[in-house]
């Protein structure tokens, strides 16, 4: 029995707390779910068109048949996996457990109409996608969702807190603690409106996507627009009009390059807190008995975000090959798609790791305003961009070079110097006094 002990894969081991609820989505149960529905769904949408085989079924069996994916248990999956040992092929075990359930409800005379005419990426094309889809929209989702909101509150909290900014690791025009936490909340809120954009489509049309064996059985039906109508209506998913045997996972590509914009997003924020910890502008909430080093008694370290960052690279490696591999396949088809769909569920495991420890590094933070006021007023040579750029209004004779001259500098530049500096300018009185008013904590623009 595999435990947080003998898991092979932290996402179900270390960190199985914060990607269990990805199990109703991923796992080979869920898989296996989510092929039931599909296959029950396609029988019932075709008793509706109706088949004249299919004119006798009862729809109050509608409830009963939905009932198998419903509440398909675990002791059920294992029967499909019991099946698939034998038959080598796991969809192919789907069918037979339905016809095993077809027998006990009485619909017998029917069960052939299960699996009608399709192939088995008719089902894996449609269920790994709806997998996605409900992954995004119940986890993915609500987990940038919380990261934004934080971001936007905090933004708003401290809306007026000046602080030096920092470019190319040097001094550069103070701006505001909530202007720069807003960045990362625009920036995920951009990018999470074009991942919630992305069609979620699947591939249906039989074995090499022409629905050559429906309209050889039925060619008075338009199966186009029968498939179209079920993969919309009953799968809640987008049919890909033209197709091979499998998908073509070009949309299924643009899920995963727009999640790999949102974990390089979430690694640029965890980069920038983490510095602003190294600098003393955040301190972090002590939890009594956590250990920082098993040398140095006083460390206090950012493992959270150091953890998120870690986690995302690997979820971005792993996107970035679901999204470059699976729209290539040689020919009408080859195998090896099916292989790296049952990894789609790692990367956004290692994702739901990420978001949960910035979330949690996050809320950590304190607010040590003392050593933000503090590098502001050590550094008033960054109010030498917003002097000469009056003095070049004011027809001064270069002024840039002659801010230079004062702030390009080992020596210190302080309020005093500053102040001795405008006194020595043949400028108006008013000019005078505005340039004084200029302070690193004032100039921050909107």
């Amino acid at each position: 029995m595999i435990t947080p002990l003998t898991a092979v894969s932290p996402i179900d081991g270390r960190y199985h707390s914060k990607t269990q609820q990805l199990s109703q989505f991923f796992s080979e149960y869920a898989l296996i779910r989510y092929r039931v529905k599909v296959e029950i769904e396609y029988f019932i949408a075709l008793c509706s068109i109706p088949l004249q085989q299919l004119k006798d079924v009862d729809p109050a069996c509608f409830a009963s048949l939905r009932a198998i994916y419903e509440n398909l248990t675990e002791d059920e999956a294992q029967r499909v996996k019991d099946i698939e040992a034998i038959t080598n092929h796991d969809v192919k075990a789907v069918e037979y457990f339905l016809k095993e359930r077809f027998d006990e409800l009485g619909l017998q005379q029917f069960k052939e109409f299960i699996h009608f005419g399709l192939t088995s990426q008719d089902i894996n094309n449609t269920s790994v996608p709806m997998s996605i889809k409900d992954a995004l929209q119940q986890a993915i989702v609500p987990a940038i969702r919380q990261i934004i909101d934080w971001l936007n509150e905090h933004a708003q909290l401290w809306h007026d807190v000046p602080m030096l900014a920092k470019t190319h690791g040097q001094p550069a025009s103070p701006t505001r603690l909530g202007k720069e936490l807003r960045v990362f909340a625009y920036r995920l809120e951009q990018q999470l409106q074009q991942l919630q954009d992305a069609p979620v489509s699947g591939k249906f049309g039989g074995a090499t996507g022409n629905f050559n064996a429906h309209l050889a059985a039925y060619p008075e039906i338009n199966w186009i627009d029968f498939a179209n109508a079920f993969l919309k209506e009953q799968l809640g998913i987008e049919r890909e009009q033209f197709t091979t045997q499998i998908s073509n996972y070009d949309n299924m590509g643009a899920i995963f390059d727009a999640l790999k914009r949102i974990a390089t997003i979430l690694i640029d924020l965890d980069r920038d807190v983490w510095l602003y910890i190294s600098m003393n502008y955040f301190k972090q909430k002590i939890k009594a008995g956590e250990v920082g080093s098993s040398a140095m008694p006083h460390k206090v370290n950012p493992i959270d975000f150091e953890n998120s960052e870690g986690n995302l690279g690997i979820a971005i490696a792993i996107l970035e090959h679901l999204a470059h591999k699976l729209p290539i396949s040689r020919l009408q088809r080859d195998l090896t798609d099916s292989t790296v769909l049952r990894n789609v569920g790692v990367p956004f495991g290692h994702f739901m790791i990420a978001t949960a420890s910035t979330l949690k590094g996050l809320g950590k933070l304190i607010l040590n305003a003392d050593a933000i006021e503090t590098d502001l007023e050590n550094t008033w040579s960054v109010v030498a961009e917003a002097m000469q750029t009056i003095l070049r209004r004011e027809g001064y004779p270069k002024p840039y070079e002659t801010l230079k001259q004062l702030t390009r500098t080992n020596e210190v530049v302080d309020a005093r110097r500053i102040a001795e500096f405008v006194d020595s300018l043949n400028v108006s009185p008013e000019v005078k006094a505005q340039l004084k008013a200029i302070t690193p904590q004032n100039y921050t623009g909107y």
